[in-house]
């Protein structure tokens, strides 16, 4: 059966500099696993790679849909496959990277049997967490389903509308349908993680969340606002970084504030891309040493595969 890759790890270890180094020198294209990244226009926030990289290496599922649309794990799930299957025919090694988790799993484990969104209670939900905070409908979530709360943040807005959603659709909590599916991929896939260590790991963050700023965050999400019927419930406006630039605008915390609560919001999400990381049965770390090392054992591995 032919091989996929996938380099997976939290936000700012390193992941993409590393594909990039990696496909220099072997028949690698890249295909994104970024929530975020498939989002027109949205390029500084989400670390989206350069023009020039993208032009140098093949990169899929980057520029996929506008910010005022919506792009599902499922939807993923079938334009990885797509690009995957398309890469191998052409006798290049799929690379798959990124850190959005539910994706990868959604890729390896199949898809839960959930309900389709509902646009009405979606926005039922988020007037309450307006009125009431997301921490407040989380422990709303934790009195109807206890497992689901247990693996939810209660800031992650996102996963805590879904839960809610579910059951107030279908009078189920959301843990009773993830159960995972088998995986009928046409391909394997050989799972790697790249963890730095703790202290260089949120030092990275707090060094890239900076250089967003500088290169003009704030001006890009009101390009985006000037340009597209976004609110901040959307699922692009609720990534990390445009949150809080989002909250800037509306006058409602200031330029330390921004920084501040732009590099806390970073690490949470980092700590639970660190969790679904440890979820994920038969991944190799591949850092250890260090992203030098890393590369060395990356290249190993597609070594192994030809």
């Amino acid at each position: 059966m032919p091989k996929a890759f996938a380099l997976l790890g939290p936000t700012a270890s390193g992941k993409s500099a590393l594909a990039l180094r990696l496909a220099e020198t072997r028949p690698v294209e890249i295909v994104s696993v970024d929530s975020a990244q498939v989002y027109r226009g949205m390029d500084i926030g989400t670390a989206k790679p350069s023009a020039a990289a993208r032009a140098r290496v093949p990169h899929h599922l980057i520029d996929v849909v506008d910010p005022d649309e919506r792009y599902s794990a499922g939807q993923f799930r079938q334009d990885a496959i797509a690009a995957a299957v398309d890469i191998l025919r052409r006798k290049k090694v799929p690379l798959l990277v990124g850190g959005t988790m539910l994706y990868y799993r959604s890729l390896v484990s199949g898809l839960d049997d959930l309900p389709q969104a509902n646009i009405e209670i979606r926005t039922v939900i988020a007037l309450e967490a307006r009125r009431e905070g997301w921490p407040a409908l989380h422990a709303e979530l934790g009195k109807i389903d206890p497992k689901a709360a247990a693996r939810i943040m209660p800031n992650d807005a996102q996963r805590i509308q879904r839960a809610l959603e579910v059951f107030r659709l279908t009078g189920k909590p959301i843990s009773e349908f993830q159960r995972g599916k088998a995986a009928a991929l046409p391909f394997s896939i050989q799972g790697c993680a790249l963890i730095p260590e703790r202290g260089e790991l949120h030092r990275r963050i707090e060094q890239r969340f900076d250089a967003m700023l500088r290169d003009g965050l704030v001006d890009e999400l009101r390009r985006l606002e000037s340009k597209f019927d976004l609110s901040p419930d959307l699922p692009s406006m609720r990534a990390v970084g445009y949150r809080q630039a989002w909250s800037f605008l509306e006058g409602r915390i200031g330029e330390d504030e921004l920084r501040t609560q732009g590099i806390a919001a970073t690490r949470q999400l980092a700590k639970r891309q660190l969790t679904w990381l440890r979820s994920f049965p038969g991944l190799l770390r591949l850092d250890p040493g260090g992203l030098e090392r890393a590369a060395v054992a990356l290249d190993l591995l597609l070594d192994e595969a030809r």
